[in-house]
């Protein structure tokens, strides 16, 4: 993108009454950033949705000042930026009419070709969340995908931490400038994120971390990525607003359910209630209803060293499953004389463990 060009599109960024959708209908208009502030007033007011508060904006140069600083930082300090109709723009984003004009970024950032799914929750994490991310991490990790967050306390950052310890390309979703970070105490983080992935912000440097800055910020984590999974949320909060653009952009929405009188998965359980997200209880189900291609891998000669990393529960239902082939979970427990609701845990755990593998209609079989 030519500098006059990027000039123009942060003109465009500053002018209020201007937001993505119309920014976007007045270049197609007019045919490129710049055109737009030579364009005549009576062809501006032909364009849906202009008003005149808009066309002033368009026609006063107060914005160009603070466009030509944030041009001379960005091209001083040689930060990346994708232009909504480039190639490298991320492909998912393109089909979201309010995505932002300018995506700026930070890191080692591929998506092309990519599986990526957005995870969200609450703040105020619990050891089940925890374990939960953890665990999903670990079970999608031979599918390579990249992981989107917020980057903000709780589910945001375990689940960023799980990624890259799996070496899973990470990114941060920012509702600021880059030569920032929110909360600062995850400033210790970046180095590692950068490494494979980074950061992607719409808003510029200068930009600080204002409470309505988090709510544009979550459309990119809804339109970025194919799917999005949240991991315990309260009633309310911005994982369910999430969740609800992500819905808008006819996008799939999957929720870890929780215990019913449980605040911190409240929110969780709505959804999966309202019928606006699938009920994720396992990385399988989101592989299951994305058609993702699990890669083959050689099954493995575990009997001889099995037994001694399961339980003695974890034992009986292997070894029920060994003899008498695929089972439905009732059946296992019927047969095992295990409690429905432990065995199910007991699969989850064993699933993750890699010695028994999920089937539809609730059946499993020994790997």
């Amino acid at each position: 993108m030519i500098k006059d060009e990027l000039l123009a599109t942060l003109r465009l960024q500053q002018i209020p009454h201007i937001g993505a959708i119309l920014a976007k209908r007045l270049i197609s208009h007019c045919g490129s950033p710049s055109a737009v502030f030579s364009e005549k007033h009576n062809h501006l007011t032909r364009i849906e949705g202009i008003g005149a508060k808009a066309i002033a904006g368009i026609k006063d140069n107060a914005s160009l000042k603070a466009a030509e600083n944030e041009c001379k930082y960005l091209i001083e300090n040689n930060i990346k930026y994708t232009y909504f109709e480039d190639q490298k723009y991320p492909r998912y984003l393109k089909h979201c009419v309010d995505g932002p004009l300018l995506l700026f970024q930070r890191g080692n950032i591929q998506l092309k070709g990519r599986k990526i799914i957005s995870v969200v929750g609450t703040r105020n994490m619990t050891r089940y969340g925890r374990a939960f991310c953890e665990e999903f991490i670990e079970a999608i990790a031979p599918l390579n995908p990249v992981i989107v967050s917020g980057m903000a306390y709780g589910v945001d950052i375990c689940i960023q931490k799980a990624a890259a310890e799996f070496n899973l390309q990470t990114i941060g979703c920012l509702a600021h400038g880059l030569n920032q970070m929110y909360p600062r105490v995850h400033q210790k983080y970046c180095e590692v994120f950068e490494r494979n992935g980074g950061f992607i912000t719409e808003f510029w440097s200068s930009t600080s971390p204002e409470r309505e800055h988090f709510l544009r910020r979550n459309r990119i984590i809804a339109g970025i990525s194919e799917a999005t999974v949240v991991i315990e949320s309260a009633e309310k909060g911005g994982s369910l607003v999430t969740a609800d653009i992500a819905n808008s952009y006819n996008r799939e929405v999957f929720a870890v359910p929780g215990r019913a009188n449980d605040s911190h998965s409240s929110g969780c359980n709505t959804l999966i209630k309202q019928q606006k997200a699938h009920l994720l209880t396992s990385a399988s189900d989101l592989i299951y209803m994305l058609n993702w291609d699990v890669p083959y891998v050689p099954p493995k000669s575990i009997q001889k060293e099995l037994f001694t990393d399961l339980d003695e529960v974890e034992r009986t239902i292997y070894t029920f499953l060994e003899t008498g082939g695929r089972q439905a979970v009732d059946a296992i427990a019927l047969e095992c004389h295990i409690p429905v609701f432990k065995t199910s845990s007991t699969l989850l755990s064993m699933e993750l463990k890699g010695i028994v593998r999920p089937l539809p209609g609730k059946r499993f079989e020994a790997i």
